[in-house]
């Protein structure tokens, strides 16, 4: 369960992540009020998760699929340059994320 929680939460940094693109630097209410909650849960759930994983592996895990989720997403709905090499260290960061879990014990 604590993994799901935890996958979840890193959806929700993706979320939040690419939300402040359209926040405006907070100036924006309703793209605002979804990015904070998305925060909020974010978090949340990573502290749930944390409460039987490594804290170690759950932060890493949930800052690798934020990271690499909003790499992504902002090559492809933000036009972001999709460069042969921005490819190749999101596919690192995958990398890292799942042997995280392999190697986590749990």
């Amino acid at each position: 369960m604590a993994w799901i929680l935890l996958l979840v939460a890193g959806l929700l940094e993706v979320g939040w992540a690419i939300g402040m693109k359209y926040t405006e630097g907070f100036t924006r209410l309703w793209p605002s009020v979804f990015t904070v909650a998305g925060i909020a849960a974010s978090m949340m759930l990573l502290a749930q998760a944390a409460k039987t994983l490594p804290i170690g592996t759950a932060y890493g895990v949930w800052v690798g699929i934020g990271a690499g989720g909003a790499a992504l997403l902002g090559m492809v709905v933000l036009g972001e340059p999709a460069t042969v090499a921005r490819v190749f260290f999101v596919a690192l960061l995958l990398v890292a994320v799942v042997g995280l879990k392999a190697t986590s014990g749990h």
